[in-house]
């Protein structure tokens, strides 16, 4: 009978080998100790360089317009709103009202607006591994598009919360159309990716039909081509503070969420059947992750109508930047669609002053380029 190997050994040996598995274990630990604080770091200096993007782009949009206003002027005024804090005014009063009640509302909702789809554009391709997927890939834009229609025609005026009856009925269409599409998609308690993006196709289709329709046949609506097309392109319209304290903390809050779905959305990377092999409740967490992409599409078209572009390519160029793990692919695409929209919102409103170009033209107009070139550059097999 041949004895294990390991009773062939001396003592000796066994000690050598015990204290080289030692070191070897050791080792390991170390290495992956080692990658877990760079990699901590480099998650905290990638955030803190997209943070500081955003808050200078925000900045700069606030210095520019009809009315120039210095940049330090700005940094008083809003410093000044603070307690315990007093400078000397230097600055003209209306050059305040221009800033708070007009300029920075609509830069902040810009902000918010860029954040809020790209998050929601990160959480449908991660759920549907679609790398064409964008928040309006399941019939969202053509919901909002119908609602904001219709209240176009409609002959009274309703307001709630600042918000405008355009503006609710466009949220609420965009979200009874993602209900629609989940609920035509699913069978049998399931609901197939396959399935859900050929009911989007559809419901999609049929509504531009109607809304097209609507169009045609209205003459109320055909007065109001230019309100339909600024929709339809996209243009940031914010009213007041009251509305920006209704959506920022549904926005806020629907991105700080976004972030518990990350082990989620990295584990559907390996498809539904490896996700379960995880542990995943994976019918459940579709139906969460597609409420809360749905909700965050909504809360950005009643802000500024259909901007298109932001959700398939700011999240296609941070993962093609820094990688597709969705820890650091969420925060990340939301600050980087924040600081987007912001600079081409900024652009949209002084390239051709007093002309307003659609933010949604210039979204494409800039962002095409940029990804293309950063396509180009990587000259690497995209990575989902």
């Amino acid at each position: 009978m041949v004895k294990p190997v390991w009773e062939c050994l001396s003592r000796h040996e066994r000690l050598s080998r015990l204290e080289s598995l030692s070191h070897r274990s050791i080792c390991i630990r170390l290495i992956r100790k080692v990658d877990q604080v760079f990699g901590r770091r480099r998650i905290v200096s990638v955030l803190g360089i997209l943070a500081l993007v955003v808050v200078g782009s925000v900045l700069l949009a606030c210095t520019l317009g009809a009315v120039s206003i210095p940049l330090p002027d700005i940094v008083k005024m809003t410093l000044n709103k603070l307690p315990f804090v007093d400078f000397q005014q230097t600055w003209r009063s209306t050059d305040e009202t221009i800033i708070f009640q007009i300029r920075m509302i609509r830069v902040l909702g810009g902000a918010l607006v860029g954040a809020a789809l790209a998050t929601a554009g990160v959480l449908f391709q991660g759920l549907l591994r679609n790398p064409m997927a964008d928040p309006y890939i399941i019939g969202t834009s053509a919901g909002a598009a119908l609602g904001a229609t219709l209240a176009m025609l409609l002959p009274v005026g309703l307001a709630f919360a600042g918000f405008g009856l355009v503006p609710i009925c466009a949220f609420c269409g965009a979200l009874i159309t993602v209900m629609l599409v989940y609920n035509l998609a699913r069978v049998g308690g399931r609901t197939p990716i396959v399935s859900m993006l050929l009911a989007g196709f559809v419901v999609n289709a049929m509504l531009v039909a109607v809304m097209s329709l609507m169009i045609t046949i209205s003459d109320t609506l055909a007065l109001k081509l230019h309100s339909i097309f600024s929709f339809l392109m996209g243009s940031i319209s914010v009213q007041g503070w009251s509305q920006m304290a209704v959506i920022a903390p549904l926005i806020i809050g629907g991105i700080l969420v976004a972030q518990f779905f990350a082990f989620h959305l990295n584990a559907f990377s390996l498809g539904e059947e490896g996700a379960a092999y995880l542990g995943i409740n994976v019918e459940r967490e579709k139906l969460f992750i597609l409420a809360l992409g749905s909700l965050l599409a909504a809360c950005a078209v009643s802000l500024s109508g259909l901007i298109g572009f932001v959700g398939l390519v700011m999240p296609h160029a941070v993962r093609l930047a820094l990688g597709p793990d969705h820890r650091l692919l969420l925060p990340a695409s939301a600050l980087a669609g924040a600081a987007f929209v912001v600079i081409a919102d900024t652009l949209a409103r002084t390239v051709v002053a007093p002309t307003e170009i659609p933010v949604g033209i210039f979204t494409a107009l800039t962002g095409a380029p940029f990804f293309i070139y950063l396509l180009r550059r990587n000259r690497r097999e995209y990575a989902f």
